[in-house]
């Protein structure tokens, strides 16, 4: 009998902090599957993107994920999307269904999943999102779902505001752009960087009278300047990491079709 593995990548520029490799191995085992997972560091344009999904998926690969700066140029190679896909205009999860180019957002969901872990209420909350790129498209629905109140912190006002018009179907969100961070005088229940700041070692400058009861940094594995801040208020501080596994087992699940408990997986610190 054939003995058969099955091949996944993540794609990013920078890739080398991922720890997804881990964290897919660490699945595989708690249910019995024999997998290879890979980083796949990728030139930042969209022909080499296509270039390496192509070769992948062509090669027999089952399942890619996908991280920064390529999650909107993943959603524009797709031929089918899910719903969160479509609403996030991108894609973080790749795999083939009949033979087609299939784009998923699990990012959202990872995120909730992980606050909800953690006992954060989202209910009727205040939260800003810091950044208007792929990584906050991802969570606005997820979020909204929730029943919490959005504001949008972003260097360009007009592409903070034209995500305000793209979710307005689903609820109204407030724009502000990235200096108000600087000056403002707010309070929120919980703030989220998802910017790639803390990866890049750029430090967003936020004032002393920006309060959040949690601040959320989605990236992970480097002291972040962002999360220091609000720990100097006594604010409760997470990073990325959980969001990561959540986001990850939603992936796994799509690919394989094996659901995951993750009280039974031993997963990478």
């Amino acid at each position: 009998m054939q003995h058969f593995i099955q091949h996944f990548i993540v794609i990013g520029n920078p890739i080398s902090h991922s720890k997804s490799p881990a964290i897919h191995q660490a699945f595989a085992q708690s249910v019995g599957l024999d997998i290879r997972y890979h980083r796949q560091f990728c030139p930042d344009d969209a022909d080499s993107f296509r270039a390496v999904v192509e070769a992948f998926f062509h090669g027999g690969g089952v399942g890619a994920n996908v991280t920064l700066p390529f999650k909107e140029i993943a959603f524009e190679l797709c031929d089918t999307l899910s719903d969160y896909a479509k609403t996030a205009k991108a894609v973080n999860t790749l795999c083939l269904r009949d033979g087609k180019l299939y784009g998923d957002n699990t990012d959202g969901r990872g995120l909730v999943a992980d606050l909800l872990s953690n006992g954060v209420d989202l209910q009727g909350k205040k939260i800003a999102l810091i950044g208007a790129g792929g990584a906050t498209r991802g969570v606005i629905l997820p979020l909204m779902e929730q029943g919490a109140t959005l504001s949008i912190f972003n260097r360009t006002l007009s592409k903070a505001q034209a995500l305000k018009d793209d979710f307005a179907v689903f609820g109204e969100m407030a724009v502000y752009g990235l200096d108000d961070l600087a000056t403002g005088d707010f309070t929120f229940d919980v703030i989220i960087n998802a910017t790639s700041a803390t990866t890049t070692d750029q430090t967003l400058t936020l004032s002393p009278t920006l309060h959040a009861t949690v601040a959320y940094d989605m990236m992970y594995g480097k002291p972040s300047p962002f999360l220091a801040h609000f720990a100097a208020q006594q604010s409760k501080t997470l990073d990325g990491y959980g969001m990561l596994i959540n986001q990850a087992k939603l992936a796994f699940e799509l690919w394989t079709g094996v659901n995951i408990e993750l009280n039974r997986v031993q997963l990478p610190k």
